[in-house]
Parts: C-alpha cells; sequence; structure tokens
C-alpha cells in the first residue's frame, strides 16, 4: 500500500518517469563513450557486439537479482519458458543489438536517438494489425505521420538541399527499432505465464550471452579496462537494468498512457547528452524541427491508452 501511495503520486511519478527517460537518452552517448574508452574502431564490429554482450549480460544478472530479492520464482521455469525466453532474448536482445550497435558507431548520437524514437511509432502501426482493441485512428495516424517526417527532416544536410542516409548508421538504427518493436508483441503474450521483471533478466541474459558468443567467435575482443572505461560499463548495465524497474513500477500503480507520454523526452535528452559529451551539433534548423516533430508524434500516439506500450520496455 505505501509503495501504491508513492507510485501514484502525480509529482513522483513525473520525476520519476523524467529520470527514466535520462537514463535511456544517455545511452547514446555512453555507447559511443565505450568505443573510444575501450579502443572499439566503428568497423571493427565483432568487438562491438562483444562490448554490448558484456553490458546485456551484467543488465540481466542484476534484474534477476531484483526478481530474486523481492521473492519471485527466478528459477521455477519449464523447458517451454526456456524455449520461449531464449527465442525472445536472441530477437529482442541479440538480433537487435546487433543492429543497434553498429548502427550508432556509424552515425552521431543526436541523428541515433531520433532515428531510434521510430520504435514509438512501429509499435502503434503493429498494434494495428495484431490487436483488435488497439486500432490506428486519426491521431495516431498524425502522430505517426509527424514522427517519420521528423525522422527524415534529421538526414537533410544543414541548408536541406542534400539528403544524407547511410544504410549501416542510420538505416540499422531503424532496423534495430522495428525488431524491438515486433519482438516485444512476443513478450507481451509471455507476460501472461511469467512475471515481467524475470522474463527481461533472462532476455537480457541469453541475448546478452549470445552477443558475446558471436563477437569472440568473429575474433571480436574487449580490451583497456580502466577504472574509467569499467564505470562506463557498469552504468550502461545499470541503466537498463534500473530504468525499466522503475518505469515498470510506474506502469504497475498507473495507467500508461500518462506514463507513456514521457517517452517524448528520450529523443531530447539524447541529442541534448550527444551534443554536450560527443560536441555534436544540435542547435541547427534541421535538428530543433526533427526533435519537435519526433516529440510530437510520440506525444500524440500516447495521449490515450495504446496496449502494446506496457511491455515495451526501453533496454537503451
Amino acid at each position: 500500500m505505501k509503495n501504491k501511495n508513492i507510485f501514484t503520486n502525480s509529482k513522483f511519478v513525473a520525476i520519476i518517469a523524467t529520470i527514466c527517460c535520462l537514463l535511456w537518452g544517455s545511452a547514446y552517448p555512453a555507447i559511443k563513450i565505450g568505443y573510444k574508452l575501450f579502443n572499439i574502431s566503428s568497423s571493427n564490429i565483432s568487438s562491438e557486439l562483444v562490448f554490448a554482450g558484456y553490458r546485456f549480460t551484467i543488465a540481466g544478472i542484476i534484474l534477476l537479482i531484483i526478481a530474486q530479492k523481492y521473492g519471485k520464482k527466478v528459477f521455477n521455469i519449464s523447458k517451454k519458458n526456456v524455449l520461449e525466453l531464449s527465442l525472445l532474448g536472441v530477437t529482442q536482445t541479440t538480433l537487435q543489438y546487433i543492429f543497434f550497435y553498429i548502427g550508432v558507431a556509424n552515425t552521431t548520437g543526436v541523428k541515433s536517438s531520433i532515428m531510434n524514437s521510430t520504435v514509438t511509432f512501429f509499435s502503434v502501426i503493429l498494434a494495428h494489425y495484431i490487436y483488435v482493441d488497439d486500432k490506428l485512428n486519426m491521431q495516431k495516424i498524425i502522430g505517426c505521420t509527424a514522427g517519420f517526417i521528423g525522422v527524415m527532416i534529421v538526414n537533410f544536410s544543414s541548408d536541406l538541399l542534400n539528403f544524407s542516409f547511410s544504410f549501416q548508421g542510420e538505416g540499422f538504427v531503424i532496423i534495430a527499432a522495428f525488431i524491438f518493436s515486433a519482438s516485444s508483441i512476443y513478450g507481451k503474450k509471455l507476460t501472461k505465464s511469467m512475471d515481467v521483471i524475470i522474463i527481461t533478466g533472462y532476455s537480457l541474459f541469453i541475448g546478452g550471452l549470445m552477443l558475446t558468443l558471436i563477437g569472440i567467435l568473429f575474433k571480436g575482443r574487449v580490451y583497456n579496462f580502466t577504472v574509467e572505461s569499467s564505470l562506463l560499463l557498469v552504468y550502461l548495465a545499470l541503466l537498463s537494468s534500473v530504468a525499466f524497474s522503475l518505469w515498470n513500477l510506474l506502469l504497475k500503480y498507473n495507467k500508461v498512457g500518462p506514463v507513456s507520454m514521457f517517452n517524448f523526452l528520450t529523443p531530447i535528452f539524447g541529442a541534448v547528452l550527444s551534443a554536450i559529451f560527443l560536441g555534436e551539433t544540435i542547435f541547427e534548423i534541421k535538428n530543433i524541427v526533427a526533435l519537435i516533430l519526433v516529440c510530437l508524434g510520440i506525444w500524440m500516439v500516447n495521449r490515450e491508452k495504446v496496449s502494446i506500450c506496457k511491455n515495451v520496455v526501453k533496454l537503451q
């Protein structure tokens, strides 16, 4: 009852939701800084996968420890559950982050934070074809249209005359967003029989191990472990597990719509933090217009309850 009183307080909800979005937004510059600290070049794909694998394996372990602490039956899973969790881990973590980490390495933090916001719009579109009670309406169509226009605008040059789009950069980030949206539908199905924290913990752990093994198989390595680089890796792992746990508590005690509306802050934080820590340019007309359109789109599609959103877990 005490938790419910705290997590339904409007001011507390706003603060916690904003913190979650800040953490998710910080992932974009943090990943690129991690590449520098571990001396991983944008062409060293196998080492990028090992780096991602370490992060999500640790994040999964943290979530499972949290679940165990709160009395959840972490190890009481059937063979069927193992297969289901493995499939989710391979798609939602391994496959998605193969594209995401490679994409982030080949574009700017500002652009990747805006590109990845398409996960919200893909979720709304996919929900229309899968759920009978979650159809597109004019408000959602306008929101998705505004968001995708914003994503297009950010790929133009400053004078808006030249279009710059790298398939292995921006393209991979968008593919990652689509894979995450699609796999979240499968994850939603699993929540009917398993706890959502346990599902995400195992998904991260299994997917993280797969990323690590694939990277090592192709001779990827992560060297240069210093205090600074190790702390960054731990931060990235905590980012996923802590933000998810807090967000899940907000969704448990509140309606999805009011909480999900805060998602528009993630690309803003991602762009601003990339400008601060990576020295990237944000105060260009195209970036500002793109951010406004993307944030407006996210806000519009979340003004009313979107059933898929409750189970779309942010992992960046």
